[in-house]
């Protein structure tokens, strides 16, 4: 018994010995980085997962990366986009969740596609059943090289915004606008409904940079005005929306006051340059 027992003791030592060897003992920097992006977009936001190749000497698109066949839209897992809210992406309406992100590059526009299923290994497991949107993106020549393949956010507004693919010679863009205007009219009616502390200040910026509802921004940074009359950022903003609503004494006596206000506070110069520069323009 005895000699079974230290048989089997240095049969699991050395088992153990074995898969110690077997394990990595260091870390080595990896050929295709994981990069993961979260976005703010709208009013929510969007991730983004991918692994990002390089070029390393070789030609990519054509031949590392063939025309006309699936592609992971990146390197090692496939790549995942997860928009927190509902979104219009190349056109096509996309409920609020993640998706696997897939391509099919051409030497034209390539052909993009969400699809509902996240847990595979690069196209091993793609099925075409479970995508959810199928479209087209535009692409364009680059005069510079892009070594490591790259996939940002760019032109990002209240409601839009566009994510760039570039590689070697290649940029794709895909357009994304957020489905948001009920959802963000039904928030403000919500916060301004007979609250004591409503944001007056933040939905009136809001109308004024998207240049609509200018009349209801007039009323309601009037209002945030009254709550807080120190504050000289508000009169600047009331200023732009009268300037907007040819309100001309309006918006020279709200840039007045703006100056006025600003005296003392280390944003003095600024406000001074900003405010002048309307009444210069009423004037």
């Amino acid at each position: 018994m005895k000699k079974i027992l230290l048989a089997t003791f240095l049969i699991a030592a050395s088992a153990s010995a074995v898969e110690a060897q077997q394990k990595p003992t260091l870390k080595l920097p990896a050929l295709s980085t994981t990069s993961k992006t979260v976005q703010d977009f709208s009013t929510g936001s969007i991730e983004l997962t991918y692994s990002r190749p390089s070029a390393r000497g070789r030609k990519v698109f054509g031949e590392l990366v063939p025309y006309g066949a699936n592609w992971r839209t990146g390197a090692n897992s496939n790549t995942k986009i997860k928009f927190s809210e509902d979104v219009i992406i190349g056109g096509k309406r996309v409920k609020a969740g993640e998706y696997s992100l897939y391509s099919v590059p051409t030497e034209g526009d390539w052909t993009i596609i969400l699809n509902s299923s996240t847990a595979n290994w690069g196209t091993m497991g793609y099925d075409k059943a479970k995508d959810v949107a199928r479209f087209k993106a535009a692409s364009y020549y680059l005069n510079a090289k892009v070594e490591t393949y790259t996939m940002q956010f760019t032109n990002i507004s209240y409601d839009k915004c566009n994510l760039e693919l570039t590689w070697e010679y290649t940029k794709v863009v895909i357009p994304i606008e957020a489905d948001n205007e009920a959802q963000i009219a039904k928030n403000i009616k919500k916060a301004l409904n007979g609250k004591k502390d409503a944001p007056y200040f933040q939905v009136a910026n809001y109308y004024n940079e998207r240049n609509e509802n200018l009349d209801k921004a007039y009323e309601y940074v009037n209002k945030a005005i009254k709550d807080n009359p120190k504050a000289y950022y508000m009169y600047y903003l009331k200023a732009r929306i009268a300037q907007k609503l040819d309100m001309v004494d309006e918006a020279i006596q709200a840039a007045n006051k703006s100056i006025e206000v600003a005296k003392g506070t280390p944003n003095e110069a600024e406000y001074r340059r900003v405010n002048m520069k309307i009444i210069r323009e009423l004037e």
